[in-house]
């Protein structure tokens, strides 16, 4: 009885594999394996460090060895796709395997199974905070629970010239902290202070202080309150098992298209909004790309602020609290009437905008996000 639910879920979780590219399975748009965040797909060379056959006997040696918990947990996160909450599955990390001529670590071997049949290196992966491993360095016992890594998202420099736009400096960088307010057509407005510093986290009251603010718009149109962010991490989501935060599909509004319907179906799982130390990170946790705009993703020196496309499965880090201090005020182009700052990040789900697409403005997107920093 013992080896058979065992040998199960061995089966249960090879089934679940993640499809390698050409094999009639994969799917991009799922697995992230196009790479790069720039709207240029990039596919992965096509390398075969070992058959088919050899794959399936190395990860069902290796899976017989781990406890039948843990790989019940294994099997709890890669089913539901990082949809459920999930514990760390902790291994050994120096166990080594080989698979044809290139050898890997376990955790790496594991997170290529499960998520990323082209990862190469651990140098391409970033742990996601949720993680028991995050910011440890070389623990004897490493987290190898494929959902609780993402892929980092390597910028390209130089960028390439479409889907780029004007930005004009109004203030220069001792300018008072005072701005406009942010984007809005209507209905209520807020004021963003501009930056942040961990030392201005928390109140004089010792109270903790929101850090973020989040406005959900489709097209032209602000939907719902404006969601003010207190934790350090914050899931924001149409459709999420056991999801605990900002929740897109409980919003409602009036005369819906019927493409803006579409793409908030699409949504899924969403986005991960996480205040780190070095700065805010986004990870895509849905099934389709997003499309990222920031001043502080570009180079200072710029004119000219890039539209960022980043794959499902990978990470970025939209905004750097010391380079958006440095930086001088820009003037959105989208929308002229009001200035814009350098603290504000703005996210489209699915579809993009810019020169290369059809959409020249976010304002045209169907479903997009607008997150104001603050810095009190």
């Amino acid at each position: 009885m013992f080896r058979t639910k065992r040998s199960g879920l061995v089966r249960r979780l090879w089934r679940s594999r993640a499809p390698v590219e050409g094999d009639g399975e994969a799917d991009s748009r799922t697995h992230g394996s196009g790479g790069c965040c720039m709207g240029k797909s990039t596919k992965a060379a096509k390398s075969n460090p070992g058959t088919e056959a050899e794959l399936k006997a190395l990860t069902h040696s290796i899976l017989k060895k781990i406890k039948e918990k843990q790989l019940e947990v294994l099997l709890q996160a890669v089913e539901s796709k990082g949809g459920a909450r999930s514990p760390c599955l902790l291994l050994p990390s120096k166990v080594d395997t080989k698979l044809g001529q290139q050898s890997y670590s376990l955790p790496l071997l594991l997170y290529k199974v499960f998520r990323w049949p082209d990862l190469r290196h651990s140098s391409e992966l970033k742990r996601l905070s949720c993680c028991e491993s995050y910011g440890k360095i070389n623990p004897e016992l490493v987290c190898c629970n494929p959902h609780h890594m993402s892929r980092l998202c390597e910028l390209e420099s130089p960028p390439p010239p479409y889907s780029r736009y004007p930005m004009d400096f109004l203030k220069p960088p001792d300018s008072p902290d005072s701005v406009p307010t942010s984007t809005e057509t209507g209905g209520t407005t807020y004021s963003a202070p501009v930056g942040l510093s961990d030392s201005q986290a928390l109140q004089e009251s010792g109270e903790q202080a929101h850090w973020c603010v989040v406005a959900y718009w489709e097209e032209k149109t602000r939907v719902g309150r404006l969601y003010s962010v207190q934790e350090p991490s914050l899931d924001i989501f149409y459709d999420l098992p056991q999801g605990n935060g900002f929740c897109l599909g409980q919003l409602s509004s009036d005369n819906r298209s019927q493409l803006v319907q579409m793409v908030r179906a699409k949504i899924g799982y969403g986005i991960q909004l996480t205040r780190e130390q070095d700065g805010v990170w986004v990870y895509n946790r849905s099934c389709y790309p997003i499309f990222i705009k920031s001043a502080t993703l570009d180079n200072p020196d710029s004119r000219t602020l890039l539209v960022h496309k980043v794959f499902p499965g990978f990470s970025i880090k939209a905004f750097d609290f010391e380079k958006a201090n440095s930086l001088q005020r820009p003037n959105d182009h989208e929308f002229t009437q009001q200035p814009r700052t350098g603290f504000t990040v703005q996210i489209s789900f699915v579809k993009g905008w810019g020169q290369c697409y059809t959409r020249q403005f976010i304002s045209s997107c169907p479903c997009w996000l607008e997150v104001i920093f603050n810095n009190r």
